[in-house]
């Protein structure tokens, strides 16, 4: 695409190698993304041990449901996008556009996962359940975001938040206590992923003025855009802290907080306006690190406690 120093084409985040159909779907519902969102689900469960205790079954349940649920929603989101990414440069070679997957696998994919996810939520208790439509149509309905709004980053943030709320949800089966504990932990996924979102979304900002699509990039600029990432990476870093000092995590807990603040702060190093040279496969990789930073710093918390 050509927008500053980075490759022409931009990065399609990390994809899987080989031409066989395990990496086909596995790149179709972008299984190496999985790193970002999943800690942070066990973040959920490490604050509901505070509350009640937690078995293996309603962790692997957690899993299976986070899983489920994201793979439903990436997986509509690539049918949804299926002509646009066919136009992009960036996404041209996803496996819809290029037919290494048929549309009708696609549809199969997203119905068996929305199924299993509802399922995953029955198991683990009446509110999930009921809760568990809601959370399928917000995450699936992102997919046309774009199309209207330039907060569309937010609502992909939200999204992600669903994964921690999720946690606590399947080990408490109660909303939290203060009911603001659970919507701070929503609000550090939803700064954290969106900020990284607008981040993102700096490749695709000649595309998406051509085909009227919407973005923080494209409604401010890149320096604006850049601006709005740091502002909400600055609010998902204080929010963090304010849900680890109410939920009652110590010095573990605070520590892989650390790790993910000073990782934020390098990584808002690595992007300048009109240079997206270093927004490469370590960029993301490094997301993933966040995430993992704070998972492993609330699970040591518990567990020496």
């Amino acid at each position: 695409m050509g927008e500053g120093g980075g490759a022409p084409r931009g990065v399609d985040g990390q994809v899987l190698a080989g031409g066989g159909r395990l990496a086909a779907y596995a790149n179709f519902v972008k299984v190496a993304h999985t790193v970002f969102s999943l800690p942070f689900a066990f973040v959920g469960v490490a604050a509901a041990s505070f509350v009640r205790p937690v078995t293996p079954r309603a962790v692997l349940l957690v899993i299976a449901a986070f899983g489920t649920a994201r793979f439903a929603a990436m997986g509509f989101n690539r049918i949804a996008d299926r002509d646009l990414d066919a136009r992009n440069p960036r996404t041209a070679r996803r496996e819809l556009p290029q037919r290494r997957l048929s549309l009708l696998e696609a549809w199969v994919l997203v119905v068996l996962m929305s199924a299993l996810f509802v399922w995953a939520a029955a198991l683990l208790n009446p509110l999930c359940l009921a809760l568990s439509p809601v959370a399928l149509a917000w995450i699936t309905l992102y997919s046309y975001s774009k199309r209207f709004t330039s907060l569309s980053h937010l609502w992909l943030g939200l999204s992600m938040s669903i994964s921690p709320v999720g946690g606590y949800l399947a080990i408490t089966g109660s909303w939290s206590r203060p009911w603001w504990l659970i919507v701070l932990l929503s609000l550090v996924v939803t700064c954290w992923g969106g900020g990284f979102d607008v981040l993102y979304s700096l490749q695709d900002e000649q595309f998406d003025r051509a085909h009227r699509l919407r973005s923080l990039t494209v409604t401010l600029g890149p320096s604006g855009a850049i601006a709005g990432a740091r502002l909400l990476h600055a609010l998902a870093a204080a929010a963090l802290v304010a849900f680890g000092l109410e939920a009652g995590f110590g010095v573990w807990y605070f520590a892989g907080v650390a790790v993910a603040v000073a990782l934020l702060i390098w990584e808002h190093r690595l992007v300048r306006p009109n240079d997206y040279s270093r927004l490469d496969a370590a960029f993301f990789s490094m997301n993933g690190i966040i995430s993992a930073a704070v998972m492993v710093g609330a699970v040591l918390d518990v567990v020496l406690r």
